[in-house]
């Protein structure tokens, strides 16, 4: 029998406001900054305090509805989602649940079964949780309580709560089953990530828990039309961990159902040293959680001119930029895709191109080739770059001119990459320029093959790669500035001559 999974995502995206869901609180950095640094007694939880809605959270969550094409609903209401966690000050958090703030979106997804449509089911705002730490004493360590008995014994586990991220913005983004397969979870959320960060709303930070992918799987016959059990992944910090999370799942529920066996409901942890997924505990529906309106937040009601005013701002779309690139400056797929991934690259490209009469695609490959490269080997991000897009351009120029060779290129390159000077002053300075004259090229190719006779019989017997070796000694002798196709020719012309 053939079976088919059927899966869908919940992401849960920490929104980039300078203060908390619903209290003035700072957003700090749940790992750097000191643990409960950031809480106030409304964030805490203490009797009493009152929320009050964060105008900038509702605005970025209104960016990202947008973007994904979704209903936005005039007015939304806020819950009360109840549940008792360590980490969760208050024993509810404050959610949307029967009327969340958007319905019905799109998004459009590439793989390698062609593109696909992932419908949107909602948007809602909530507040984000805490943080624990769970630790385990590594010697034997006594303390007395209030009634004297004798605690903290070696081994014995514990947990550490920092409320820093306890009531940090956060929107959560539901999809419909519309996945089959490990491959398409990641390309979604490979794409909702670029689409945040596009939107300056999240800094898609996996590993920080800023963004966090939790994908619910089942498996059903191949052709039915009802769903199987679902099981729920956390714990996912990167891609790679996502993507071999849902393989995994879906292996072991296919396994059970070919042996008989049921699934059972459940969240599931995963593994990244065993690759596998552990049972955390049985998986709640909605009723467990008791959703009742929050009582002391009136509705959020969203103006048509709010709505209109935020639709205005929206930077052009990863993909309809992809588009335009392909378009527009006659790059590939690939290049585009490339150019496209940070915001800041794609407006960095378009900067350079402006600059210079070349074809674009000469401006992309040394983006995508040795600027990249020192970018990764720096650490650096293209917004830290010491390069002006139009001097990265002159660097471009003169080598496409024959001004200065490829490889005088690269090293002029790293040069402005340290200094941010620009190319030409670069050259001027330390004599870069190429040479092109015919009679100085023939004089070092002359000189190249009379201090090699050896080589040159070997070229003239068949072994025509020794000619690179050759090239490389004139190279050397005209101190790497000579044009490179000219010596070649010289180099055939005078082996021939």
């Amino acid at each position: 029998m053939e079976y088919e999974p059927i899966i869908g995502l919940e992401t849960h995206a920490e929104l980039l406001t300078k203060s908390k869901m619903f209290c003035a609180c700072p957003v700090v950095d749940s790992v750097s900054a000191p643990p409960n640094t950031a809480v106030c007694p409304v964030c805490a939880g203490l009797p009493g305090t009152l929320p009050v809605a964060n105008r900038q959270a509702v605005e970025f969550a209104l960016r990202v509805a947008l973007a994904l094409e979704c209903r936005i609903n005039p007015t939304s209401l806020f819950a009360r989602k109840n549940y008792f966690y360590p980490d969760l000050p208050k024993g509810y958090q404050i959610s949307q649940y029967e009327q969340p703030l958007a319905v019905d979106g799109r998004v459009g997804i590439k793989t390698s079964q062609g593109e696909k449509v992932i419908r949107i089911r909602r948007v809602h705002l909530e507040e984000d949780t805490g943080k624990l730490t769970h630790v385990a004493f590594a010697e034997e360590t006594l303390a007395e309580d209030s009634g004297g008995v004798q605690a903290h014994k070696a081994g014995r586990p514990y947990s550490l709560v920092d409320l820093n991220r306890a009531g940090v913005p956060l929107l959560e983004i539901v999809t419909e089953p519309d996945f089959r397969s490990a491959e398409d979870v990641r390309a979604y959320a490979e794409s909702l990530r670029r689409l945040l960060r596009y939107l300056g709303v999240n800094s898609g930070d996996l590993e920080k828990g800023v963004l966090r992918v939790e994908p619910n799987i089942s498996v059903r016959e191949a052709g039915s039309q009802s769903l199987g059990t679902k099981v729920e992944i956390k714990n996912l910090n990167s891609f790679r961990a996502l993507e071999r999370g849902v393989a995994y799942e879906i292996r072991r529920h296919t396994a059970l159902l070919e042996g008989g066996d049921k699934v059972t409901q459940q969240t599931v942890g995963w593994d990244e040293s065993a690759q596998a997924t552990f049972s955390q505990r049985f998986k709640e529906e909605a009723h467990d959680y008791r959703y009742f309106p929050e009582p002391d937040l009136p509705p959020l009601v969203v103006s048509e001119a709010w709505i209109e005013s935020v639709r205005r701002l929206l930077p052009e779309l990863p993909d309809a930029k992809r588009r335009r690139f392909v378009s527009q400056y006659g790059l590939n797929e690939a290049e585009a895709a490339v150019l496209v991934e940070e915001r800041a690259i794609g407006e960095y490209f378009e900067r350079a191109a402006e600059w210079t009469a070349l074809p674009a695609r000469s401006v992309a490959g040394w983006i995508t080739g040795e600027l990249f490269a020192l970018l990764n080997e720096s650490g650096l991000g293209i917004e830290q770059l010491r390069v002006t897009p139009q001097d990265f351009a002159e660097l471009v120029g003169l080598v496409a001119d024959g001004q200065i060779n490829t490889n005088t290129g690269k090293a002029v390159l790293a040069e402005m990459f340290a200094g941010g000077r620009p190319a030409r002053e670069i050259v001027t300075e330390r004599g870069l320029a190429q040479v092109s004259d015919g009679g100085f090229i023939a004089r070092m190719v002359a000189e190249a093959l009379s201090e090699n006779p050896a080589e040159v019989a070997i070229y003239r017997a068949g072994k025509t790669t020794v000619a690179n070796w050759l090239f490389g000694q004139v190279m050397k002798k005209a101190g790497g500035k000579a044009n490179p196709q000219v010596v070649r020719e010289e180099i055939e012309r005078q082996l021939y001559g």
